[in-house]
């Protein structure tokens, strides 16, 4: 491109140099060859003006006075004057020569000549000065081409650069301009283009880390209840345990598809009016099993027959990662206690371990953050789920730990005004 850029910018100056220089050179010679006819013609009647001005005077009219009238070297010149010899003076030029002929009032003729050669010469220095100026422009038009062609070739190359590297996986955009406004513009959508594959691909990458996590614990309970059925040849045994894995297959089947939902729009959502005791349950029965192999309990208390507006599915999830974070990271029992604080329904996760230390805080929720050796991405997909929800998810004490889900409810009947604290 640098090439076609200096060799079509060269032959338009080039083409320009030809279609001025010529007539700029025939034009020239044409005004130095009439320039000189004029100076010699000026010449001869200047020479008729002093003959006859002394012969008027009745003065001598020789070689000897002529000689210093005439310019020494340049022009030869013949004073005829009737019934004299001719007057001749200066060197008679050899070759071409330019001539002027001028009559007197006296019967005399002054004849002029100049060498060609001297307007040659003139005509050469002319035409040296045109072909410096045409050299010299055709020297600016080649930095500049060059100038011109870096200053566009540069750019396309980094563009290429970049979408090779857009191709190639690395979306980082570079945020560079050019002054162009065309190449701005590609750079533009680049840059544009580099954001959203970016955005893509963390939203893939995040996808696949939160359902990986997500995934992990209704995968482990559902293989302890199928270890559970082939350890037991009780038939209404193999019959419970089976009826509460198929249970845990639809809510795996709903843990997918809330993560698909959430990784297309977070905002989307299928709320409705749900028991909260039934997700309690749901959750109580499935972690059970776990909490007993660690020598641990789980139980609940508050009040009883809350309704909630929000997604059953997304709050189990919630539930699940709140409960599976005492598991790993708390001691003692953990206690589920539902609450109502104006016009939310609160559930509260608290465990008797040893709490969260006080340089992560608030921190806990952010991705990659955890106070042992885990995924940090629990939690964080967690008050993703319910912030997606419209509810919220805070951390309400740090120790002993309390995590508070808020949800929003349904005007409560009388009987729920009452404080009930069971242990269910």
């Amino acid at each position: 491109m640098r090439r076609r850029l200096i060799q079509s910018t060269l032959a338009v100056v080039l083409v320009v140099i030809a279609v001025f220089g010529v007539s700029l050179v025939i034009v020239e010679t044409r005004t130095i060859s009439n320039s000189a006819q004029e100076r010699v013609e000026s010449e001869a009647v200047r020479l008729a003006s002093i003959v006859d001005s002394r012969l008027f005077g009745a003065q001598q009219v020789d070689a000897e006075v002529l000689r210093k009238q005439v310019t020494q070297g340049r022009y030869y010149a013949v004073i005829r004057i009737p019934g004299e010899s001719p007057i001749e003076v200066g060197t008679k030029p050899a070759g071409d020569v330019i001539s002027a002929t001028a009559p007197g009032e006296e019967g005399e003729t002054v004849t002029v000549q100049e060498p060609r050669s001297s307007v040659t010469r003139e005509v050469g220095r002319t035409l040296l000065i045109i072909a410096l100026v045409a050299l010299l422009a055709v020297v600016a038009a080649v930095l500049l081409a060059v100038r011109q062609a870096n200053r566009l070739a540069s750019p396309l190359t980094d563009l290429a650069e970049t979408a090779e590297r857009l191709g190639s996986g690395d979306p980082r955009p570079r945020h560079k301009r050019y002054g162009v406004p065309e190449l701005d513009r590609v750079a533009d959508v680049l840059d544009g283009s580099a954001e959203r594959i970016a955005r893509m691909l963390t939203a893939e990458r995040r996808l696949a880390a939160d359902a990986s996590h997500q995934l992990r614990t209704p995968l482990t309970a559902l293989s302890m209840r199928l270890e559970e059925i082939t350890l037991t040849d009780d038939p209404d045994t193999v019959k419970e345990e089976a009826t509460i894995a198929l249970t845990q297959v639809e809510r795996l089947t709903d843990v997918v598809e809330r993560l698909l939902t959430n990784s297309r729009d977070p905002r989307t959502g299928s709320a409705v009016s749900f028991d909260l005791d039934e997700v309690i349950q749901q959750q109580l029965a499935e972690w059970r099993p776990a909490y007993r192999s660690a020598g641990r309990a789980i139980v609940s208390s508050g009040k009883r027959h809350l309704r909630a507006v929000g997604t059953p599915g997304a709050v189990a999830q919630v539930l699940a990662a709140l409960i599976e974070n005492s598991l790993m990271h708390g001691g003692g029992t953990v206690a589920l206690r539902t609450r109502v604080t104006g016009n939310q329904a609160v559930i509260e996760v608290t465990d008797e371990g040893p709490g969260i230390p006080a340089e992560l805080g608030a921190r806990i929720f952010e991705r990659a953050i955890s106070g042992r050796n885990s995924t940090g991405i629990g939690l964080a997909v967690a008050r993703d789920l319910a912030e997606a929800d419209g509810g919220r998810l805070e951390m309400l004490q740090t120790k002993p730990p309390i995590f508070g889900l808020f949800l929003s409810r349904t005007p409560l009947h009388k009987a729920e005004d009452d404080e009930e604290p069971t242990v269910r």
